[in-house]
């Protein structure tokens, strides 16, 4: 392949048609004018000067020195960019995007093909461009991302409110809060920072505001209508990250002309992801752009339709550097074939269905503080973020084991649970996680899913369960790409609280579950091939700023006996670094509680602060933004409280607290 010379431009302003100026960061090859390249285009609220400057130099320079021009465009009211942001992936950004597509392919430098990728916030906006078909889009690489976003994005999961929707909520004020870089927009950015922190929304009212799977989360929500996406998507996702289910579900609905890529990771790029082993994200992408961007004849056609990386036998660790595995190929994705558990009379799960000779009603209540060894649903890092030993989760949970494996078992695909269930009150959760017992004890967590039971038959009108009445319901776990060894135990465990993961409903009635009607459908593996995926060539891709302060992590669970209360603190603080091109030096610090007392619903809180830092000589501000919740058993209290400084001068202060009805929450 040719090398190419490039520039890159640090800041490139784009008008749109109202008038708004966007900013863009663009990676240019020599020469595009007399000799035009395709390019790739992201789209994110996430800071291109600062807050992704790391992944992107890791990034588009390779596409650069490849013939494609790279476009990393700020959304409006984020980082340069003038205006507010007025949500996410509303109607105004979607058309927003489309009309940054059709303005790259129509510059001179322009083959006129366009390639739209992200990860997360840009995965999940580039499939929802992709589906309005505008002319000039011809390709996409969805990374963490989703089809649906009620479903399977940080809100809400099956009914259930994810505790990441206020972590979420602060990140995002955090984000918007802060200002824009005078060497790039001039003495107007005071006013410009003064405008946002004036006129930002307030995502968790946004959020909050719609608990059932309603018209505001079909709105870019692929799923609704799989038939509308026409162009060649990868879409890529890791096993340790909260958006695992999305290439298995993209290949299913979009078909032939989508690809899954899924591998080990967190919530990264594949190429400096952890847990190892990687893949060599960038010569794939540059193989697919090439294909599809330039026509170019490669093997990217042949490419087969699922990739995946069996994890095998995965002990949870203070950190997983590398994680035990296969990856294995299916040239074209069916439904897995499953192998059927039920509950024998003993209590032993067994293979084959209605083991039990007669129904068998058992009453469950977890505690409400089960839950602290979930890890996190949006994960980052290879250490505590990741789930636990599922010891302690498990000691408050129902718990149905098999014997120990006489052979190896292969998993791929989301694992279903159907069963009969009661309650003598109009909602509880359900969670139900799958856990691969060792010889000596140890417990990882292969897959789990949570249900509101109010949502059984669907999340657009959920309805109150018929109390003491038993319901059949089915629960659908997360997908897993797993091998269960020969001597190990397949355990099921069964609990009515997941917290933090999920937050609890209004009351705790418990549930009564007829172990007799459990039915457990693995996906097995099935036909494949097993393959090799390229590692990237560059064991350490990020580029190297300078540490001026080190940054900090801390995952802790705090148990008050005497005052009867769990809390749950989480500490990240990227440490003070300074770019070195720009000299601006930043920092963020993010601090979370969530507290709940172990036998009483109401009494959930969760705090979320970030403190953002930017200077250089002459320049120094910060905004402290914090976003709060609690409850009551008819209402939803939130609340926000935004700071900014310039040097030591408070410019700026803002609280707001919203009262919000419970739904069926």
């Amino acid at each position: 392949m040719t090398t190419r010379l490039f520039t890159t431009i640090e800041n490139q302003w784009i008008t749109l048609k109202d008038g708004t100026r966007l900013a863009a960061r663009i990676w240019m090859p020599d020469n595009a004018e007399a000799d035009p390249v395709p390019a790739v285009f992201e789209f994110l609220p996430y800071r291109k000067r600062d807050g992704t400057s790391p992944r992107d130099e890791s990034t588009y320079p390779h596409f650069a020195a490849a013939g494609i021009a790279g476009v990393r465009v700020d959304i409006r009211g984020s980082g340069e960019s003038d205006g507010v942001i007025d949500g996410e992936y509303t109607a105004l950004e979607l058309a927003n995007a489309c009309e940054l597509i059709a303005w790259i392919a129509a510059q001179p430098w322009s083959n006129g093909a366009v390639g739209m990728m992200g990860i997360s916030w840009g995965g999940f906006n580039c499939l929802q461009v992709a589906a309005m078909n505008p002319p000039a889009l011809k390709a996409v690489i969805s990374i963490a991302s989703t089809t649906d976003r009620y479903n399977d994005d940080i809100h809400y999961k099956d009914g259930c409110q994810l505790y990441a929707q206020l972590s979420w909520a602060g990140t995002m004020q955090g984000y918007q809060s802060r200002a824009p870089d005078p060497e790039i927009v001039g003495d107007r950015w005071r006013d410009m920072w003064l405008e946002r922190l004036e006129s930002e929304p307030f995502f968790l009212e946004d959020w909050l505001s719609h608990q059932r799977r309603d018209a505001f989360w079909q709105h870019g929500s692929i799923a609704e209508d799989f038939s509308a996406f026409k162009v060649p998507a990868l879409v890529l996702a890791g096993w340790a990250d909260g958006y695992r289910n999305t290439p298995l579900k993209a290949v299913e609905g979009i078909g032939a002309h989508a690809k899954a890529l899924i591998g080990p990771w967190v919530h990264k790029y594949p190429h400096f992801a952890w847990p190892k082993p990687r893949a060599d994200f960038i010569g794939e992408a540059i193989a697919f752009w090439n294909r599809h961007l330039r026509g170019e004849a490669n093997a990217t056609d042949a490419t087969p339709q699922v990739r995946a990386y069996i994890l095998d036998a995965i002990r949870p660790a203070p950190r997983r550097d590398h994680d035990a595995g296969r990856w294995v190929a299916k040239d074209a994705w069916t439904t897995p074939e499953h192998l059927d558990l039920s509950v024998d009379d003993t209590g032993k799960l067994v293979q084959g269905l209605s083991a039990a000779s007669a129904p068998h009603d058992v009453y469950v209540r977890s505690p409400l503080d089960l839950g602290t060894a979930s890890g996190e649903w949006f994960t980052l890092k290879p250490d505590a973020e990741l789930p636990g030993d599922q010891r302690s989760d498990d000691g408050g949970s129902l718990c149905f084991e098999t014997v120990p494996l006489t052979a190896d078992i292969d998993l791929l695909g989301r694992p279903q649970l159907t069963l009969e269930v009661a309650c003598d009150a109009d909602i509880a959760n359900l969670c139900a996680r799958i856990v691969d017992v060792h010889p000596d004890g140890v417990s990882t967590r292969v897959s789990f899913g949570v249900l509101n039971l109010a949502h059984r038959d669907g999340n657009a009108e959920p309805k109150a369960m018929p109390h003491g009445e038993k319901v059949r319901v089915t629960l659908t776990l997360d997908a897993c790409g797993y091998r269960l060894r020969a001597g190990h135990k397949l355990r099921l465990a069964l609990s009515t609280s997941y917290w933090p993961m999920i937050l609890p409903p209004p009351t705790d009635p418990g549930v009564t579950i007829d172990t007799a009607s459990l039915a457990l459908a693995l996906p097995l593996l099935g036909e494949h091939r097993e393959i090799t995926v390229d590692e990237p060539t560059d064991p350490n891709p990020l580029p190297t700023y300078v540490t001026h302060a080190e940054g900090d992590t801390l995952r802790e669970v705090i148990r008050d006996l005497t005052g009867h209360l769990t809390t749950f603190h989480i500490l990240d603080d990227t440490g003070l670094t300074e770019h070195p091109d720009t000299g601006l030096s930043t920092r963020q610090v993010r601090e979370e509680f969530w507290s709940i007392a172990p036998d009483d619903p109401l009494s959930m809180t969760g705090t979320a602060t970030w403190t953002c830092d930017m200077a250089r000589p002459g320049f120094e501000v910060r905004s402290v933004a914090t976003t709060s919740m609690s409850c009551t058993e008819t209402d939803w209290l939130i609340a926000i409280q935004v700071e900014a400084y310039d040097g030591d001068e408070l410019i700026f202060e803002r609280h707001e607290e919203t009262v919000i009805p419970r739904d069926f929450m």
